[in-house]
């Protein structure tokens, strides 16, 4: 008994480890897009059975997958650099920045002992910060293509362009309603 109570507590542990404290107050801060994925539903992505995307992921054990429009949610620029902080502050450190296709990336990485236990991928454009926050680790070259697997999926990629849809049509009617107020 005791050995099971013991085992229940270590993978609570590891749970919980999962994703950082960063990423979980970034969730209760801000209302957006929120998505976790373990190893066995990112197989289900590769709708093509592409090896090339297996190996890709073949080093995640879990992700989350956030998304957050930036007008809506009143995000600023001073919020994405307090977002950058927060994660230095839980151990990760920033191993690249760039941008392609419009999008700003920074890459964090938590190490123990020589070994990735955690990476966060930021993106953000003008409309929208988006956050990876994986418990594993991608090689760093092939972050775009992951993001490219991510946006032709069709599940999630799907989910995502609804998501950003949703919030144009949500912006038009704002605009609208402006207008007729302002006709008024």
């Amino acid at each position: 008994m005791k050995l099971v109570a013991t085992f229940l507590f270590v993978t609570i542990g590891i749970l919980a480890e999962a994703q950082t404290k960063t990423t979980q107050e970034l969730d209760k801060k801000y209302d957006g897009l929120s998505l976790f994925f373990y190893r066995n539903t990112l197989r289900m992505l590769n709708q093509k059975d592409d090896p090339a995307f297996d190996e890709l992921i073949k080093d995640i054990e879990k992700m989350r997958f956030m998304m957050i429009n930036k007008a809506e949610s009143k995000f600023t620029d001073t919020d994405f650099k307090k977002l950058l902080e927060s994660y230095k502050g839980e151990s990760y450190e920033e191993m690249m920045s760039g941008r392609a296709e419009g999008r700003a990336f920074t890459v964090y990485l938590r190490e123990t002992n020589g070994n990735v236990k955690g990476t966060v991928i930021l993106a953000k454009d003008d409309e929208s910060v988006m956050v990876l926050d994986i418990l594993g680790k991608i090689a760093i070259n092939k972050i775009p293509e992951f993001f490219n697997a991510i946006d032709n999926s069709t599940d999630i990629g799907g989910k995502i362009k609804s998501f950003m849809s949703d919030d144009d049509k949500k912006d038009g009617e704002k605009a609208k309603e402006n207008k007729a107020s302002s006709d008024n």
